[in-house]
């Protein structure tokens, strides 16, 4: 049976959205194109026409195509408002780096004095071997045999957590692991969170730029070590004992606690109940993200005792029935808990 395909309907674009307010100040908007709301949150698409009042501004995500004075959006995302300003917020975008960003990457390509790494941005990132710690003190020169050696220190497919020191006219980051608590990364996991280059910096949710993203978090079977990349990259391991004990070594002795094993590409033997905690923690993450929730450090605390909770409730509750379960929630009420 030969299909037939239809002409497409000659429907009218649409030329106006609901417009969330990003602040509280109230406007006289009633020669406007655009009806205020402060309950919806319209969605748009790429080439959508969005208003052609000359009373608006074109933000991020628009622009005006030539002989005309309609705003258009350039990406699919969220309309935003800030006074007489439109902008998109982008569903799913790539990072865009900024100065002073920890992130964590993966090592794509050696080159002769520095490596190429992903940090999920449009454009790879460069590590100069001028930019690490290198065995021998911090201050010590980069000799032609560092040149020849540089595979030893990171090689393809390594990860690391650096900090970005610059950004080049080709918003090319540069970046640079001269702390002791960055470098090359160990006995853990990598997470990679979806979508998370423009949406992880969004109000939806997402890591916090201002908040300690790297930290320690006591778990039963121990500490493990958690790094929240701006970029969404995000690396959960067994606590570092050579790292925490770097951070209070003074400028002067640095070069004593750089070393070879700082770059060593094996991992440690881990213990069932380390690794279970590491992937547990993973797990928490990826749900707040895929949630909406903001990630720091309070959070994924307060979402990890919760979930061991819960977790002593089940077993308590298969262990005991429910007879178990209530007694244990009447000795909580006893202690004012």
């Amino acid at each position: 049976m030969p299909i037939t395909i239809l002409p497409p309907s000659t429907t009218p674009l649409p030329t106006h959205h609901d417009i969330p307010s990003d602040d509280s100040s109230e406007m006289d908007l009633s020669d406007s194109e655009i009806p205020t709301s402060n309950t919806t949150r319209s969605i748009v698409t790429p080439g959508e026409p969005i208003t052609s009042d000359p009373q608006w501004m074109r933000g991020h995500g628009t622009y005006i195509p030539a002989g005309s004075s309609t705003i258009t959006s350039t990406v699919a995302g969220h309309l935003h408002k800030t006074n007489k300003l439109l902008s998109v917020q982008p569903l799913r975008a790539r990072y865009n780096p900024e100065i002073g960003d920890l992130v964590v990457g993966r090592i794509v390509a050696v080159q002769t004095k520095k490596w190429t790494v992903d940090i999920a941005a449009p454009m790879l990132a460069s590590l100069p071997l001028s930019a690490i710690n290198l065995p021998g003190g911090i201050l010590r020169r980069r000799t032609a045999v560092d040149e020849l050696n540089i595979r030893t220190f990171f090689s393809e497919g390594d990860l690391l957590v650096a900090e970005v020191q610059a950004l080049h006219q080709d918003n090319t980051a540069s970046l640079h692991t001269r702390s002791l608590k960055y470098g090359k990364l160990r006995n853990g996991l990598f997470t990679a969170l979806s979508g998370a280059g423009g949406g992880i910096l969004s109000r939806r949710g997402g890591v916090v730029r201002s908040r300690r993203q790297v930290f320690t978090l006591e778990t039963h079977a121990g500490e493990v070590d958690v790094v929240l990349g701006v970029n969404g990259y995000i690396f959960v391991s067994k606590h570092n004992t050579v790292g925490a004990e770097g951070k209070d070594v003074s400028i002067t002795r640095l070069e004593e606690g750089v070393s070879e094993t700082l770059y060593s590409s094996e991992n440690d033997e881990l213990s069932p109940g380390v690794l279970r905690e590491i992937m547990r923690v993973s797990t928490l993450i990826r749900g707040l993200v895929a949630c909406g929730n903001r990630v720091d450090e309070d959070t994924i605390v307060r979402v990890y005792e919760g979930a061991v909770e819960m977790e002593a409730e089940e077993r308590s509750l298969k262990e005991g029935g429910a007879k178990g379960l209530v007694l244990k929630i009447l000795q909580r009420l006893e202690m004012g808990g």
